[in-house]
């Protein structure tokens, strides 16, 4: 059998490779070796396109609509949540870690430097950043600390932000995390930065175009956006990887503070806020003003949210003076319209918890305004049709932090009593029945949040 030994083959220009039709084979003990490029060098697109992406270090391929990971070749397999702060009524700066896929108690993993709440939170696959916070009554912190996720033991201090402050924005790449804006108590336009896997005091990245706090933020894998807050209508984005002051993307179609935002790899959706049904959406790797993608079917805040990689969904929330609410509405992030009507949660709620795989929505808990609710419904988030009723919390709270893998979802924490719960409930995303006790936090406190390194969305 004779061989040819070919070292490439191009178009007739040399500017990108061959078609090659029909049935090919490719053998061998060696390897093949893919398109590769960052995000911004994709060319040529057709659907069934596949690269290798150098921004996320991801095997990706085109479905038609936008750009979707088939292989993360950094993603830890061992999945692991961690709780850290909070208080009950007490500051604390215990930090606990579950493995999700087992139960018992959460094992205590250590402590942060210093007892606060509030602070912004960041993590690559390996580590976990918290920074800021108010650690008394007025008092604010600049301190950021870090773990490794696999590991126990105290935080350590990573190094300083640049200005001591809370309630601040946060996004991330895969390897560095940036906090934008915030309050200390004045609103702030700082913008700092860290590379995730080193240690240090925080370095100036730059400034927001405007100050502002509670602000929405989304990214792709290389560039961060920050939307609205502190009553503003301002989009600005920055490029993660580089410094720099913001640069004025454009605005939102409304201005307003606590809006939501989500997106996919290509557009970033921000949804409802005070007051507010707008959704607006942008296209991240782009700049100009966020185009009106529709409305939400109510104005509301404080309603949960969740997504696949295609469908975003909006559930619960409060509109005043007292009324919540039980609309669950969805977009199909590429697309634009008006918002529809998914269906219904079971019982109207806000201060609900979300978590999802990739395939299906879970809401749990959440406050009735006259009661507390321990419901757990769930949706197929690629139907449409009322929420089920999955099953029960052990406890009925709100104000509860969740966190999943791409097959079981966990609830921790929450409230009543003031001083908070301690109980850590879990269910597998795909069947149905009343959450399981999977042990007890180190610490009954509200106001936690929780993360994990294998959520549905990351599927």
């Amino acid at each position: 059998m004779s061989s040819i030994k070919i070292t490439n083959i191009s178009n007739r220009n040399g500017d990108s490779g061959a078609i090659i039709s029909g049935i090919s084979t490719a053998s061998g003990t060696g390897y093949a070796k893919l398109p590769s490029g960052t995000a911004g060098q994709r060319v040529g697109i057709e659907s069934g396109s596949l690269r290798y992406n150098s921004d996320s270090n991801e095997l990706e391929f085109y479905n038609g609509t936008s750009w979707a990971t088939i292989l993360n070749t950094s993603r830890s397999v061992s999945a692991r949540g961690v709780f850290g702060g909070g208080e009950s009524p007490a500051r604390f700066n215990t930090i606990d870690y579950i493995t999700i896929a087992t139960t018992g108690n959460a094992t205590d993993f250590g402590d942060l430097t210093a007892a606060r709440n509030s602070p912004g939170a960041c993590s690559s696959s390996t580590r976990g950043v918290w920074a800021g916070g108010e650690t008394g009554s007025g008092v604010f912190t600049n301190t950021i600390d870090y773990i490794t996720i696999a590991t126990t033991g105290n935080a350590t201090d990573f190094g300083d932000l640049t200005l001591a402050r809370l309630t601040i924005g946060s996004c991330s790449s895969s390897t560095r995390g940036l906090f934008g804006g915030g309050a200390s108590p004045t609103q702030s336009n700082v913008i700092d930065y860290i590379t995730i896997a080193t240690t240090g005091n925080a370095t100036d990245f730059g400034d927001l175009t405007v100050a502002r706090n509670s602000l929405g933020s989304c990214s792709s894998s290389t560039r961060g956006v920050f939307g609205g807050g502190g009553g503003t209508n301002v989009i600005d984005y920055v490029t993660i990887a580089s410094t720099g002051n913001a640069t004025d993307f454009g605005d939102l179609t409304v201005a307003r503070s606590h809006i939501s935002a989500c997106s996919s790899s290509t557009r970033g959706v921000f949804g409802g806020g005070v007051s507010s049904n707008v959704i607006d959406y942008i296209t991240i790797a782009s700049t100009g003003n966020a185009t009106d993608f529709g409305d939400l079917t109510v104005a509301r805040y404080s309603l949960a949210a969740c997504s696949s990689s295609t469908r975003g969904v909006f559930a619960g929330g409060y509109f005043a003076p007292t009324q919540n609410n039980n609309t669950i509405d969805y977009i199909t992030i590429a697309s634009v319209g008006n918002a529809t009507d998914f269906g219904d949660l079971t019982a109207a709620r806000y201060d609900l918890g979300a978590c999802s795989s990739s395939t299906r929505g879970v809401f749990g808990g959440g406050s009735l305004y006259s009661s507390i609710s321990n419901t757990i419904d769930y949706i197929t988030i690629a139907t449409t049709g009322n929420a089920t009723d999955f099953g029960d919390l052990t406890v009925a709270r709100q104000g509860l932090a969740a966190c999943s893998n791409s097959t079981r979802g966990v609830f921790g924490g929450g409230e009543p009593p003031s001083t908070g719960y301690n109980i850590l409930d879990y269910i597998t995303i795909a069947s149905i029945g009343n959450a399981t006790d999977f042990g007890d936090l180190t610490v009954k406190r509200r106001g936690l949040a929780a993360c994990s390194d294998c959520h549905g969305g990351l599927s």
